[in-house]
């Protein structure tokens, strides 16, 4: 190898360097919220079905407004039609996908941790922690729960590490008589 093309191989391996080193400076770390966590912390608690969305471009990033019918609320008060935004989402043949925001479908139904401000549209609390998929077993109808950040790995603040945990595949009732028990708890 001569001295320009070594030369030249560090300069790549330089530049391939920073660019990494630039990624991973925008990553983003969620920190582990406890249920209790997420139920003090939420403007609003609510089982929700996904009616549609629409993606835009505002400040040269692609948001989503994803569009919810309230089926049952359980803290907080929202009317009957509420909007969520969340980062991300398709327009046209361009996808822009952050990890650990969630994306909804039509027809979904998920309960979903909010907070937002009046007038504004709500955010999900703590992205995939705060929202809860509700998926049927079409051969008995039993209705069960998965957080959706159940399988991405959360930094722990107590122990310092990351580690996989949350709610997986728990029957709808088990989960609504932990939410109940968490807003009992909270009340004054």
């Amino acid at each position: 190898m001569s001295f320009v093309q070594r030369r030249r191989f560090l300069w790549i391996l330089f530049l391939m360097g920073l660019a990494l080193l630039a990624v991973a400076a925008n990553a983003t770390t969620l920190s582990r919220l406890r249920f209790e966590e997420l139920v003090n912390q939420a403007t609003a608690v609510a089982r929700l079905r996904c009616i549609g969305a629409e993606s835009r471009w505002e400040n040269r990033e692609i948001w989503t407004e994803t569009r919810f019918e309230i089926v049952e609320l359980n803290k907080g008060l929202l009317p009957g039609v509420i909007s969520v935004r969340v980062l991300g989402g398709r327009i046209g043949s361009l996808h822009s996908r952050i990890d650990g925001v969630p994306a909804f479908r039509p027809g979904e139904e998920a309960y979903v941790f909010l907070w937002g401000h009046e007038g504004e549209p709500f955010r999900v609390l703590g992205w995939s922690q705060g929202t809860f998929r509700i998926a049927r077993d079409p051969r008995t109808g039993m209705e069960r729960v998965t957080q959706d950040s159940a399988a991405a790995p959360l930094f722990d603040p107590q122990t310092r590490r990351f580690r996989h945990g949350g709610i997986r595949n728990l029957p709808l009732a088990i989960f609504q008589l932990k939410l109940r028990k968490a807003l009992e708890d909270k009340a004054p």
